[in-house]
This record gives structure tokens, C-alpha cells and sequence, in this order.
């Protein structure tokens, strides 16, 4: 087992590209991007993978034709999803995002995503001493499926300050990345500072001058690949065919302090007489992690 080092973040602003490795050993995966805060795409990761070659448009819409899913206040249900999704064009997008909880509404298919790709050394997310009420707020395993011209409407990163894992199980996806010093560029919202106040199709530039200035890195993730990258980045995804992604939220030493404290500072306002006893739990079931960790 390879120990988690302190977090050694690198001049982000000589990053021009994301890096595509295959055979990548454990050892190298943490010394070379976790422990550097780096995005890297594994094109082999998720090649045992039974969902691979099985979980295709068709598939869905045969076995799930009832599943319903609301956008923008409209309900719809999934096999007349999956005709606009392949006849989608942007000029005529087809609804997103198109996307689902695995564990609730399709825990059956939950072995075929085995086996787990960790972000670390052990999975904090599926850990016995992790309370799943402590990461109410987030998806752990979420099905994406969109159609050509759709892209996600919000630069954002991801809740709970997760690592995340996008696995493309059919088709490609573009995923627009900025680094965590960008960040001034973004201009969160003051009480949802997770989320970009930027119109990434449409930037309102005299609203938002300083996102002229952020440097995104582009990457197209092919099917079978999967992109994993740190909490802090922000990003977006465009898509150009009809596609399914699997998106599992990570957990590790580098961002377990600023979870817990995301959990602390939500219970406060929600429940506070829970919010000491949830930050000291935190504590706690870190330290033992960590020493797992090592």
C-alpha cells in the first residue's frame, strides 16, 4: 500500500493538457496524480467491467421504458428520452441532464460498475465506520445519459468537496477543467460557493470580466475511459453523440478535512445541536482512516 503524502500542488498554470495513461500502477496513480492534485484520464480502469458493451441506449430503453425523470418541469419518461436523446442535435437538444441515482433506482446494475476504481487507498465512501447520512447532500453513484449539442448548465465542483470518477460506459464526452487557482475567475455565488454565477455557453463578459481570464483544459474521455479529478477543480462537459457516464464520488485523505467541515457548517443550519457531534465523529473516523491510509 502506497502512503498518501502531503498535498503537493503543482504551478497549475502549466498545465495544458490531462494526461491519458494505461497500465498505470497503484503506486504511480497516488505519487503522480492524487498527491499532486492532478486530473488524469485511465483508458483501461474500467475494462473488466461487465456494464461495458451491455449498457447501451437500447438497453435502457427496453428494460426501464417506465423510469421517469423531470426537467425543467417536464416528466419524461425513459423510453421517449432515449428517441430524443439519438436524435438529438444542437440545434434541437434533447432534455438534460438525463441522470439518476444507481443505488436507488437501479441497484441491480450496481455489480456490473465492480470492480471500484479508488481515488486512494482505501474507499472512505463505502467504509464501515462512514454513516451515509454524512454524505446526504451527494450522489455516490450517478447514470448520466445526453444526447449530441447537451451540455451540463453549470460550471461547478462537485458537492460535498468530492474527488470525482466519470466513467464513459458508451460514447465520448468533452470535460472543460479549471484548476483550483482559477477560482477568483468563476465568480461563485456567495452562498453556494460550489457553483459559478458564469454562463459557461453564453459568458456575460461585462457582468463577469475575470472569466476572460480562465484557461480551461479541454479533454474528450472515450468510452471505456475514465477521468478522474480532484476536488477543486472546476469543470463542465459538452457532449457530441449519444452517451452514458457513470459518475461515483471519492473520498481520501487530501479532501477529508474540507468534507467534514462541509458537513459541519451544513448541520449547523439545518440541525445544530448535530453539527459538534458530526465534526468530532469527523475527526475521529479520520484519524483511524488516515493510519489505514499509511
Amino acid at each position: 500500500m502506497v502512503a498518501e503524502q502531503v498535498q503537493t500542488k503543482p504551478d497549475y498554470r502549466e498545465i495544458r493538457s490531462i494526461d491519458k495513461r494505461t497500465n498505470l500502477s497503484h503506486a504511480d496513480f497516488i505519487n503522480e496524480y492524487v498527491n499532486k492534485s492532478l486530473p488524469v484520464v485511465l483508458t483501461d480502469a474500467a475494462k473488466g467491467w461487465k456494464a461495458m458493451g451491455k449498457y447501451t441506449p437500447e438497453f435502457f430503453k427496453k428494460n426501464y421504458p417506465d423510469i421517469t425523470k423531470t426537467i425543467n418541469g417536464v416528466t419524461y419518461k425513459m423510453d421517449e428520452f432515449i428517441d430524443q436523446m439519438l436524435a438529438s442535435t444542437p440545434e434541437h437538444k434533447a432534455p438534460y441532464p438525463y441522470n439518476f441515482d444507481v443505488e436507488k433506482v437501479f441497484p441491480e446494475l450496481m455489480p456490473d460498475f465492480l470492480p471500484e476504481i479508488i481515488y486512494g487507498n482505501i474507499d472512505r465512501i463505502n467504509h464501515k465506520l462512514m454513516p451515509r447520512k454524512m454524505l446526504k447532500g451527494t450522489t455516490l453513484y450517478e447514470i448520466f445519459l445526453g444526447g449530441n449539442g447537451c451540455s451540463f448548465p453549470f460550471l461547478h465542483v462537485d458537492a460535498l468537496y468530492m474527488h470525482t470518477q466519470i466513467t464513459q460506459v458508451y460514447g465520448s464526452k468533452i470535460f472543460y477543467m479549471y484548476s483550483p487557482d482559477q477560482t477568483p475567475y468563476m465568480y461563485p455565488f456567495a452562498d453556494n460557493p460550489k457553483f459559478s454565477q458564469v454562463n459557461f455557453n453564453e459568458p456575460d463578459y461585462e457582468k463577469f470580466p475575470l472569466f476572460k481570464e480562465a484557461t480551461p483544459v479541454e479533454i474528450k474521455v472515450e468510452e471505456g475511459e475514465t477521468i478522474l479529478f480532484p476536488s477543486g477543480w472546476w469543470h463542465t462537459t459538452r457532449i457530441t453523440e449519444p452517451c452514458i457516464s457513470l459518475g461515483r464520488a471519492q473520498l481520501n485523505g487530501h479532501n477529508w478535512d474540507d468534507f467534514i467541515n462541509d458537513r459541519y457548517v451544513n448541520w449547523k443550519k439545518k440541525i445544530s445541536y448535530a453539527a459538534a457531534p458530526v465534526l468530532a465523529y469527523g475527526k475521529i473516523v479520520g484519524s483511524i482512516m488516515n493510519a489505514q491510509d499509511r
